[in-house]
């Protein structure tokens, strides 16, 4: 069965993809007259998909299910890329779980033990709504000391929005901050009603004017693979790639994995860092660095 929230859901992210295209866009005549609301009518929709303009409005609204020939006709008729007909067809699929009841997530024992064993690389096992699992040292040295933050709050989302000193690391803070509210919202298509995301959302949404605006966006790309910049206090600029992994074990697990171009000055960069972090007789790297 669907929840309700997971219904509506489906029904305004159908409003915001109708919003952003224009008469012109998918092929109707411009009749020049003022539109009370952007982008298209829902008659309009209702017409391009072949079904009644009532059928449509009960969509948005919430009221009904969708079929699957449906939700086919209407990836055409909104024009929506690969991400957002993915995350179109995660919201209209039948809960099987029931999210009040998601189990907590433990780090599988064979990422715990790859992390240890990656000493070049900084890597972190991210779970549901990126949680953050487990972290090996060179992931602290770089990124912050994952320790010190109480499980309920190591979040990686929540720290690219609420944490000062993690948001200054990235040189380009915005596009990756977008990026991960996009992976965010395909997330809650996959739990939806879940409350710690619901909770998550509603408090970020509250602090942080980027986020509300983002989360009620329609970019939908995800986080598979990536090029960060960033500007660390001890060993300088660094241009990282990061790979994710999904553990095969628990597919709501990934292992995040950062890499640098041999000979460049950001592959030294993590070569001094891991030097740094391996020396007992350094200070370990805390929250303010």
């Amino acid at each position: 069965m669907y929840s309700d929230a997971h219904l509506s859901e489906l029904g305004e992210f159908l409003k915001e993809c109708r919003a952003q295209l224009s008469p012109r866009t998918v092929g109707l005549p411009e009749s020049g007259e003022p539109r009370r609301v952007p982008g298209l009518r829902r008659a309009e929709v209702a017409q391009l998909a072949g079904i009644s303009t009532d059928r449509y409005a009960r969509l948005e609204q919430g009221r009904t299910r969708v079929s699957t020939s449906e939700l086919a006709t209407l990836v055409r008729v909104l024009h929506l890329d690969d991400d957002q007909r993915d995350h179109l067809f995660e919201l209209a699929a039948r809960g099987e779980r029931d999210p009040r009841h998601l189990p907590t997530q433990k780090v599988q024992p064979g990422l715990r033990r790859l992390l240890d064993e990656l000493t070049a690389a900084p890597a972190l096992v991210l779970g549901r709504h990126m949680d953050i699992l487990a972290w090996n040292a060179l992931a602290a040295a770089l990124l912050t000391d994952f320790g010190r933050i109480p499980q309920k709050k190591r979040n990686y989302v929540r720290l690219l929005f609420t944490d000062p000193c993690f948001r200054e690391l990235y040189l380009d803070w915005r596009t990756i901050a977008r990026s991960c509210v996009a992976q965010l919202r395909l997330e809650a298509a996959k739990w939806p009603g879940d409350p710690r995301l619901a909770a998550l959302v509603g408090e970020l949404s509250v602090t942080d004017a980027d986020f509300r605006q983002w989360w009620a966006g329609r970019q939908m790309t995800g986080l598979e693979v990536g090029t960060k910049r960033l500007r660390h206090p001890v060993v300088g600029d660094l241009t990282l790639d990061w790979s994710s992994l999904t553990c095969t074990a628990d597919p709501a697990q990934q292992l995040v994995i950062g890499t640098a171009e041999p000979g460049t000055p950001s592959h030294d960069g993590l070569r001094f860092l891991a030097s740094w972090t391996a020396d007992p007789y350094l200070p370990a790297r805390g929250a303010a660095a």
